[in-house]
């Protein structure tokens, strides 16, 4: 049988037998759906910018004191929860507000809350905006905050305190230090204590000489670490001491030898 082409031949495959077989076989019956499960499953919502502002959020506020500004500022964070009771009930932020005396930053912090609102409503992982923040410098320099945490920036402690909000919701969960290294930690400042009261104590000599003697600071969250500490590189603490002539962090447990 001689079949005429009008058109360009453009590529060509061999039907098989195979071929032939699979195309005369009846298509597979379709899995039974679980409608229930299935409707509850499309029901579930997810945070999109489509969403209206409710008449009440529930937030926090956070107090920044920085030695960058003249006044407080305080950080307010909203949140709206999505499936309110029900087991996919989702705390998320909607919005945020920065008030403070200080009027000198005062355009540059409602462009911040402005697009950090967006974000947020926007839906979707918002995560980032804490280590963008966080990656901010000031060129004059940055700051120690209680309990000896670097701040590079303004921006960056604005950053800090989204994060922490955001780790009291679920949103972003904190590694925890394994047992080990809880261990290793409890014994490192054991043994820096030890050797601070051997350093005090007065030597048997005629002329008594004693060590020099560090004392340690206490910080707001119940943390101490000596004054003379020099800043973590991975942690960001002052808590960096020299222990057998080896650069130990009193606080996240890194070493510089290992």
């Amino acid at each position: 049988m001689a079949v005429k082409i009008d058109k360009k031949i453009k590529g060509y495959a061999v039907v098989t037998p195979e071929d032939k077989a699979r195309e005369a076989a009846p298509p597979p019956a379709a899995a039974p759906v679980d409608r229930p499960a299935a409707e509850a499953k499309d029901n579930i919502i997810q945070m999109h910018e489509r969403i209206e502002r409710p008449d009440v959020l529930i937030g926090s506020t956070y107090k920044i004191k920085s030695p960058m500004v003249e006044h407080a500022m305080y950080v307010t964070i909203n949140d709206i929860v999505l499936n309110a009771g029900t087991e996919h009930e989702l705390r998320r932020p909607f919005e945020v507000f920065i008030n403070s005396k200080s009027m000198d930053h005062f355009q540059w912090i409602v462009g911040l809350t402005r697009i950090m609102s967006a974000v947020f409503r926007k839906g979707g992982d918002v995560t980032f905006l804490v280590e963008e923040m966080k990656a901010v410098f000031d060129p004059r320099g940055g700051y120690f905050k209680a309990g000896g945490v670097y701040m590079p920036s303004l921006v960056a402690e604005i950053g800090a305190v989204v994060e922490e909000h955001m780790k009291s919701i679920g949103l972003i969960h904190d590694p925890e230090l394994s047992a080990h290294q809880k261990a290793l930690i409890a014994e490192k400042r054991r043994q820096f204590e030890e050797r601070q009261k051997k350093n005090a104590e007065p030597t048997p000599a005629a002329v008594q000489v004693t060590g020099p003697q560090e004392d340690i600071a206490v910080t707001g969250d119940g943390t101490s670490f000596p004054p003379s500490a020099t800043m973590c590189h991975k942690c960001n603490t002052k808590a960096l001491v020299i222990m057998d002539g080896c650069a130990t962090c009193l606080n996240c447990g890194y070493s510089k030898c290992g």
